[in-house]
């Protein structure tokens, strides 16, 4: 049986126990849990990007996480939220918008639901993406993560300072998988795209611990602050600046546009065993 709590402050999970036992990272090393990336993802070249001729300035990952979202419904098995523009957040990005939230629960399976709909007069363009942490003692050397299919094209983004490097790191997959241990992140995140996978499997030793279904994003994340106890399994629907951007919001690789009334969905999904 899955039980959840979240709270208002970025629509964010903060508890997912499955019989009683806690799967999502509770620490103080980091201080967040699953927060949601919008209206960008990543980090932007100088915190600063251009759309439609005017700088705007925003934090990496964007404001989304740290702002009040209003209850829409809040059950056992449901958690649905909300979060409006506003002055606040046009200043940052000038776009009218609405951006839902709903975490579902179905038997022992999470999951969560992103919605944009362009409340605005003109295209709107943005970046959505998720970053849930999971309790999982990486170090220790038992850890890996399995993709469900033969990765054959499969590649790997390289990080400078946040931004994505033009050259590729080299492929880290040992029969499908990889394998975590101390130094999985010393150089950052592992980012990945040209991926014919729709899940991927959290496993300790050959015993999974979780099954995550990314189906429909381009790009997945493997994350953790140096040390920490936990794994960010990140479905991305975009990427932070690329060192070499013109910094232009709309220049960036799979950016989404939303001409005025239109929606855009995604959701990823999470089955823990026991």
């Amino acid at each position: 049986m899955l039980e959840i709590k979240s709270k208002n402050t970025g629509a964010e999970l903060t508890s997912i126990k499955l019989d009683g036992k806690e799967m999502l990272y509770q620490g103080e090393i980091w201080n967040r849990h699953a927060p949601i990336l919008f209206p960008i993802v990543g980090k932007l070249k100088n915190d600063q990007t251009i759309i439609n001729g005017k700088t705007y300035h925003m934090g990496q990952h964007g404001f989304a996480r740290d702002m009040k979202f209003k209850d829409l419904e809040k059950s056992n098995l449901k958690h649905k939220y909300v979060l409006e523009s506003n002055s606040e957040t046009l200043e940052k990005f000038p776009f009218k918008f609405s951006l839902y939230v709903t975490h579902t629960i179905k038997e022992d399976s999470l999951e969560t639901k992103y919605k944009v709909v362009n409340k605005d007069k003109k295209k709107m363009i943005f970046g959505l993406g998720g970053h849930p942490a999971f309790i999982c003692d990486y170090s220790s050397g038992k850890y890996s993560v399995e993709f469900e299919k033969k990765e054959n094209n499969i590649k790997f983004m390289s990080l400078s300072k946040g931004l994505i490097l033009e050259k590729e790191s080299p492929n880290i997959l040992e029969y499908n998988c990889i394998k975590l241990n101390k130094n999985s992140f010393v150089k950052d995140a592992i980012i990945m795209k040209d991926i014919e996978s729709n899940k991927v499997y959290l496993k300790e030793n050959e015993k999974k611990v979780l099954e995550f279904d990314f189906t429909g994003f381009p790009y997945l994340g493997l994350w953790a602050k140096i040390g920490a106890p936990f794994v960010c399994i990140e479905p991305w629907m975009n990427t932070a600046d690329k060192v070499n951007t013109d910094g232009k919001l709309e220049s960036k690789e799979n950016i989404l546009k939303l001409m005025p009334n239109e929606e855009f969905e995604c959701s990823y999904k999470v089955k823990f065993y026991k």
